[in-house]
């Protein structure tokens, strides 16, 4: 029986290894290459800025960029799908105004430019 055992053991590899499939570069696709939508503040006011992303009335915060500086902020893939319209908001640490961008249309691997007036 420890014989046919060891038998029946060597038959399943065999049989495993056969069924084990290359790939072949020329025919196997590329996967999905997904690119980062990113967004430059450039803050020319005094204070500091929370900036947040709508998709619709949703909030999502990117990040804070100091006052007369500037950064880059990657949109969450989550945000993105195919072409989606976003709004920006700049929330001023320790000041009053919440300005809101128009809505714009927005792509994967899209770059955007969003520039604060001094106040």
């Amino acid at each position: 029986m420890n014989r046919e055992f060891r038998l029946l053991i060597g038959v399943a590899a065999i049989a495993l290894g056969a069924c084990h499939r290359t790939r072949d570069p020329a025919t196997t696709p590329e996967p999905e290459v997904t690119l980062s939508t990113t967004v430059r503040v450039e803050n020319d006011a005094f204070l500091d800025m929370n900036i947040y992303v709508y998709r619709g009335s949703q909030p999502y915060r990117l990040g804070t960029v100091t006052g007369h500086s500037s950064t880059v902020f990657v949109i969450p893939k989550t945000i993105i799908y195919a072409t989606t319209p976003l709004r920006f908001r700049a929330d001023p640490i320790g000041g009053q105004r919440l300005p809101f961008t128009e809505e714009i249309t927005v792509s994967p691997g899209d770059q955007i430019g969003l520039r604060i007036p001094p106040s």
